[in-house]
């Protein structure tokens, strides 16, 4: 290589930015029209420096400049191409295509060039360039030469230069080759624990330029059982929430996991990205029924259990080895609770619809005797919500309901149809084992919320106080398998999924589409991933029965397209007592 071959690169170079910052222009009012003054001036900066200092007045001393310029130049033209996606209105694909093009010649000619500019190589340009390259070092050297108030500027901003590159450096390698993350919940125990820190390896996850689609290929196809990090999709993914998001994991890149700043406008810390497990893949129909996850596809029509998700599944925190139960700082459920948990769910799977409904036909004919002989005034039609019927609502305010059921003219009529209207009427759930096992555990609710409004009924009617009511042994022997019943129903989103995705309208099963994933945390009971919404709304425990009781849901499953997906976690290298590669080391 010698100064005019040198120079000529350094022209291409600086041909390739000066095109790279053609492609930045904007015409919009915002953000974006930083970026081509910004690219260009900088393109400016290192031709007037190096093309017409350096080689056309061999002014020698620009060689420093120039080589300084050079170190910069990707990463301004990596801002400028950030900043003119940060506006209102995004860019077309082809325009980023030619953008990162040229961005990627412009920065290939930089590292040839660097490459002959550095000390030891600098001598196959010029021997003269190599000699003044000694002496200005040897000055320096000399303390005859030396200033302190020089030197330590010089020193100074040789950190601050030193600090700078690094912090592009490690942006770079975070965006398409590794990234650290520290994980911020107990979604993931007992694999992971709060402040567990591993290595995201993404270049094979088809990592793109920031703000764009443009990118490496996708090389990874995820599998299930695979730990991976992935854009939270109950987050916005506008331009602008993508821009903050940008912005909040170059810092807490920079910081390595010190610092994080993605919040939403609340100022709330956003749980984003995610660490969760692939539990569902495409071509998949997936459901979860008391903890058991079951999967069908085209080829296989019925739904089998996933016997792989039982390995990672974590339903009973309590069962974990010692040495990591001292890490865990939330327990969901005592071991009496997930005990009665395993019961309610036992006694809805013995349920017996046929004594069912003869208990239920007794229950409402017990009820119409009761309101018949009791002495108030009937006035009036009743109505009720759905929230009215809400499983909390129904229990804790049984009392008030019942007296509503009783100075009604209707009231004995709801509460028949209420007990009975399901009897005869029983579907056939074709093997949706959810929607099933809701139908019963929504009689077992109506059996004993009925049990409780007889008994209310029977003390109103023989004029009981308040007081009685209160403590009367039947009716609180009723509220305390209440207590197990509401336990469960505020569980029902943690340990059951419905078919998802969901049948079409016509029943025909849809499955999960192409390079796309479903995820879950190990830790079921303190897990919000991709089964369930941000929101939390009254719904019918029962859609098949016209007067199911309700509850609150979140349920909402969603899968997660690869274009979501950052990477596999591949180490775990904090803390060092559980250093190695993640995958099932938390049993």
């Amino acid at each position: 290589m010698n100064i005019k071959r040198l120079s000529w690169l350094t022209f291409a170079c600086a041909s390739f930015s000066a095109l790279f910052s053609l492609t930045l222009l904007s015409f919009h009012a915002d953000i974006s029209v930083i970026a081509l003054p910004l690219a260009l001036v900088f393109t400016l900066a290192l031709a007037f420096f190096s093309i017409k200092k350096l080689f056309s007045e061999k002014n020698l001393f620009m060689i420093s400049v120039f080589r300084e310029l050079l170190q910069y130049l990707p990463y301004v033209l990596l801002v400028a191409f950030v900043f003119r996606r940060a506006g209102e209105y995004g860019t077309p694909f082809v325009l980023d295509v030619i953008s990162v093009l040229l961005w990627l010649l412009a920065s290939a000619t930089t590292l040839v060039i660097l490459h002959f500019l550095n000390p030891k190589n600098i001598s196959k340009v010029s021997d003269e360039w190599a000699d003044f390259v000694e002496k200005l070092k040897l000055e320096r050297k000399n303390p005859k030469n030396k200033s302190f108030v020089k030197s330590t500027v010089r020193e100074v901003f040789s950190w601050i230069d030193a600090l700078v590159q690094a912090v592009f450096m490690v942006l770079l390698l975070n965006i398409f080759i590794v990234q650290l993350y520290e994980i911020p919940s107990e979604s993931m125990v007992p694999e992971f624990l709060i402040k567990d820190r591993v290595v995201v390896f993404k270049t094979l996850s088809g990592p793109k330029f920031p703000l764009s689609d443009v990118g490496l290929p996708y090389f990874k196809k995820y599998k299930r059982g695979d730990i991976v990090v992935f854009r939270n999709p109950h987050y916005a993914n506008d331009r602008k929430s993508e821009v903050r998001t940008f912005l909040s994991q170059l810092v807490y890149m920079c910081t390595l996991t010190k610092v994080n700043l993605n919040v939403d406008e609340q100022g709330n810390q956003k749980a984003d990205p995610l660490v969760k497990r692939v539990c569902g893949v495409e071509g998949e129909q997936l459901m979860m029924q008391d903890g058991i996850l079951y999967a069908r596809t085209k080829d296989s029509p019925d739904f089998k259990a996933v016997e792989d998700d039982s390995a990672w599944a974590t339903w009973n925190l309590n069962g974990v080895r010692p040495g990591l139960k001292g890490g865990i700082r939330d327990f969901p459920l005592s071991e009496k609770d997930y005990a009665e948990l395993l019961k309610v769910e036992e006694e809805r799977r013995n349920l017996n619809l046929e004594e069912c409904a003869i208990e239920s036909k007794r229950i409402a004919a017990e009820f119409k005797k009761l309101s018949g002989s009791f002495a108030g005034i009937k006035k009036g039609s009743l109505n009720v919500s759905d929230e009215q019927l809400n499983v909390y609502s129904l229990f804790i305010n049984s009392n008030y309901f019942t007296a509503g059921l009783l100075s009604c003219e209707n009231g004995n009529d709801w509460f028949t149809a209420f007990m009975t209207d399901w009897c005869g009427k029983i579907p056939d759930f074709g093997g949706d084992l959810y929607s099933e096992a809701n139908y019963r555990l929504n009689l077992m609710i109506k059996l004993l919320a009925g049990k409780l409004i007889v008994r209310n009924a029977e003390l109103y009617v023989s004029g009981s106080s308040d007081a009685a009511l209160q403590s009367d042994s039947e009716r609180n022997s009723y509220l305390l398998a209440a207590q197990n019943l509401y336990m469960y129903v505020m569980l029902l989103d943690l340990r059951n999924m419905p078919i998802f995705p969901a049948n079409d309208e016509n029943g025909n099963p849809r499955y999960i589409p192409e390079h796309c994933y479903f995820m879950m945390g190990d830790n079921r009971f303190n897990s919000l991933d991709m089964r369930h919404s941000y929101d939390r709304w009254n719904t019918k425990l029962s859609p098949a029965d016209k007067y199911s009781v309700t509850y609150m849901t979140d349920m909402a499953p969603q899968y997660v397209s690869r274009n979501r997906m950052l990477g596999s976690t591949s180490y775990r290298f904090w803390p060092l007592s559980r250093a190695g590669i993640p995958g099932n080391t938390g049993r």
